[in-house]
């Protein structure tokens, strides 16, 4: 009787072992095609030309097969450069997966014609279009947007405008003899001071007036506007 059931045993287990050893796997080229389809769907409305890559999974990794696959973007992560895709499966007990992914985004970006010092306005002559892989979604691909401003520091030709490069133009610069202006209700009072500080379009400038008192208002075409 202990012998039988011994042999009942061993025999359980050889089924059990055959039946894990021929149950079916989630497919990866149906992960791959998920991770595709998102790729494509999200960069669709990037400019310039999007490329990608999709790394194959690990043959050894072996999934349940599951019928509700969702697609996601990890926290942290962007569609740009080596990243991941993530794949869910939202069954109950379902599994998720990381799939690596490269991602290359060519844009004709603009950048300096020539060595450039600090301080400098820039002008149409000094700005080219170049067809550039980005590393990260930044640069600027319309000439207006730049034309006019003025850099923060040198750069030498060949070299991306970003926005961190530039600043608008100052409308009041500091030492300068300003008009300043108060509004209100019915009353409109204007008179004269010296910029404590230099100020773009609608940044705040101080301003020594002729008592010696120090106000504070808004750059506007030259005109500091200060609040009543």
């Amino acid at each position: 009787m202990k012998k039988l059931l011994m042999l009942c045993l061993l025999l359980l287990q050889s089924i059990v072992a055959d039946a894990a050893g021929t149950m079916p796997a989630q497919s990866h080229q149906q992960i791959s095609k998920l991770v595709a389809t998102f790729v494509q769907q999200q960069t669709s409305s990037l400019a310039g030309k999007v490329d990608y890559q999709i790394e194959d999974l690990d043959p050894r990794i072996s999934l349940t097969p599951c019928a509700k696959l969702e697609t996601f973007l990890p926290g942290g992560s962007q569609l740009i450069g080596k990243t991941s895709i993530g794949v869910r499966c939202a069954e109950q007990n379902g599994w998720q997966i990381l799939v690596p992914v490269r991602i290359r985004i060519t844009l004709a970006l603009l950048v300096s014609t020539r060595q450039l010092p600090v301080g400098h306005t820039l002008q149409d002559q000094d700005i080219a279009r170049q067809s550039i892989e980005i590393s990260r979604p930044d640069g600027y691909t319309d000439a207006n947007q730049i034309i006019g401003k003025v850099l923060r520091y040198s750069i030498a030709a060949g070299q991306i405008l970003r926005d961190d490069m530039l600043r608008p133009p100052y409308s009041v610069t500091q030492g300068q003899i300003v008009q300043t202006m108060t509004r209100g209700k019915g009353f409109s009072i204007r008179g004269e001071g010296v910029a404590m500080n230099n100020a773009s379009e609608g940044q705040t400038v101080q301003v020594r007036v002729s008592s010696g008192r120090t106000v504070s208002g808004a750059a506007r075409n030259g005109i500091v506007e200060i609040p009543p």
